[in-house]
């Protein structure tokens, strides 16, 4: 049976209060659900807010059966920061915790990816697809080349992360030349266990939803985990370069674009 999905949708935040109901939606999974904090986050009307909301696009999905008025219409939202928008702003959001002079020295077209989170409610439905289906239209409109973005772990203790964190060194490194580098004051090694002592079931069992669908974009990492203790997570560099796809991601992507 097709699920339905008539009551979703999915674009670019315009209304205030899509804005709202997207920093509603960050506040509850990355503050209350994950302990997170910020300079400027609103405890007290719970809103996770940073710098950057001014100066991104906000990819929502909205279920329209919740209410606008009470702030809970957007159930999901990605971050999208344009390589020509971060230049003319100053920097990314990922400047913080990696060296992104590999990515700048390419003279590539670069996308970062920000702040991903879905209600619980609808993780794992179709809710998802239908959000990264926008974020492809997203790509293909503004012929996108490289994706990147840091994905989390929930903590900071990377011994009991031991197990993804070495799965992915040694696994999914990016190539040299793309390879962004954790920021010496939040380093984390990832090689924490070699290779051949790795237990596959058991770092998939703890991968994060997110990293896994990048992987299975063709996704790699950067050299070194980083330890956000202000959000408490130990964030992995992602890239995605969208010209070294799969065949099967690619003909996906076509087909969104036909039809956008």
């Amino acid at each position: 049976m097709t699920p339905d999905t008539s009551y979703f949708e999915v674009r670019i935040a315009t209304a205030p209060s899509d804005l709202l109901s997207a920093q509603r939606l960050r506040y509850r999974v990355f503050v209350e659900e994950l302990g997170g904090d910020g300079a400027l986050v609103d405890h007290e009307n719970r809103f996770e807010r940073d710098e950057f909301d001014d100066v991104v696009d906000h990819l929502i999905l909205i279920d329209k059966r919740r209410s606008v008025e009470s702030l809970d219409h957007v159930v999901g939202v990605y971050r999208l920061l344009p390589g020509d928008r971060a230049k003319e702003f100053g920097r990314f959001y990922c400047d913080s915790e990696y060296d992104l002079a590999p990515l700048r020295n390419t003279g590539r077209s670069v996308l970062e990816l920000g702040r991903s989170c879905v209600d619980p409610a609808y993780r794992g439905g179709s809710g998802m697809f239908l959000l990264w289906s926008g974020l492809a239209e997203y790509v293909l409109r503004n012929d996108i080349d490289l994706l990147f973005g840091v994905a989390s772990f929930h903590g900071t203790d990377a011994q009991a992360l031991a197990q993804p964190l070495s799965w992915l060194h040694h696994h999914h490194l990016a190539p040299e030349g793309l390879r962004a580098t954790a920021l010496p004051e939040g380093f984390q090694r990832m090689d924490l266990i070699p290779a051949e002592d790795l237990d596959r079931r058991e770092a998939m069992k703890q991968m994060p939803a997110l990293i896994k669908a990048y992987l299975r974009l063709g996704g790699s990492i950067g050299h070194g985990a980083y330890l956000d203790h202000a959000f408490n997570t130990t964030d992995v560099f992602l890239l995605v370069d969208t010209k070294a796809m799969s065949q099967k991601h690619r003909d996906f992507y076509s087909a969104r674009n036909s039809t956008a």
